[in-house]
């Protein structure tokens, strides 16, 4: 019985990612300090520290539909589907969660052996590297040090406790990653490159998606992200949004694979990075 109560715990991963993405964008709760305490308290139990979650999916809100920041291009010039196959089909399978709870063990690193990959492979204006400067800063590496302990330390009483039924926990965890991956990206598949604000709104029954708190409106948050997600189905009717097709529809679609730069629609011209 307590097995499948797993089960039920896993299919509500995303619900609580939507969650965690109220907090990132500072909705939670109108108290910031309240809302940066929960949003690392969740993170925490997610698997990841929270000033990395953060920190990339702002850096996604900015750079959204780039060529530096999407999921499914490649370069035809350069490449081709078959060689971009492998790496896109693990990053929507499992990769994207497997980098996030795995990034706390990278940081555990000495500072100055940190510093030294990023002179030496980060290129200075790359995405990675802004990432990079901003989480090397003292406060923000004492953050992630110290919510990376508490993952880590959570998942090894996890597994302790699970004793000899410990593969449950990581069918779990496996569960999880496999949900955040393969759902990450349903938004932004086929959309127009160079429209950092365009995401696509997906047609999904009430009730499942009051359960993802309106995720699949994500193309209204994509243009106002400080709207909470309790308001998104209003602001959609408002601005007379239209969708762009079914939610279960558009996730199956991701698995045609990787798309060649130059057959994406062309969205606005690119926005300038700022620094974090």
């Amino acid at each position: 019985m307590w097995a499948w109560m797993l089960v039920a715990l896993g299919l509500l991963t995303n619900p609580f990612w939507s969650l965690i993405h109220e907090a990132i964008h500072d909705l939670f709760h109108p108290n910031r300090r309240v809302n940066a305490c929960f949003g690392r308290f969740l993170a925490i139990l997610f698997g990841s520290p929270f000033r990395i979650l953060r920190m990339s999916h702002l850096v996604h809100h900015k750079l959204n539909r780039l060529p530096a920041e999407g999921t499914e291009y490649y370069d035809s010039e350069k490449g081709s589907k078959a060689a971009a196959a492998p790496g896109y089909y693990f990053q929507i399978f499992i990769g994207l969660y497997l980098v996030e709870i795995l990034s706390p063990l990278y940081f555990f690193l000495p500072k100055l052996w940190l510093a030294g990959f990023k002179r030496r492979y980060l290129r200075p204006n790359s995405v990675s590297a802004l990432l990079m400067d901003n989480w090397l800063r003292p406060e923000a590496l004492r953050e992630i040090r110290v919510d990376g302990l508490l993952t880590m330390s959570w998942l090894t009483l996890g597994f302790y406790c699970y004793g000899h039924n410990w593969p449950l926990l990581l069918m779990t965890l496996l569960g999880r990653g496999f949900l955040i991956s393969f759902l990450d990206n349903i938004y932004h598949y086929e959309t127009p490159v160079g429209d950092v604000f365009y995401a696509k709104n997906l047609q999904l029954a009430g009730p499942l998606a009051k359960m993802l708190l309106n995720f699949n409106f994500h193309g209204i948050h994509h243009v106002n992200p400080a709207i909470p997600w309790i308001q998104l189905p209003r602001a959609f009717e408002a601005q007379g949004g239209r969708f762009a097709g079914g939610y279960f529809a558009a996730t199956l679609r991701q698995l045609h694979g990787p798309i060649a730069l130059q057959d994406l629609p062309q969205g606005t011209p690119e926005v300038r990075i700022r620094p974090l």
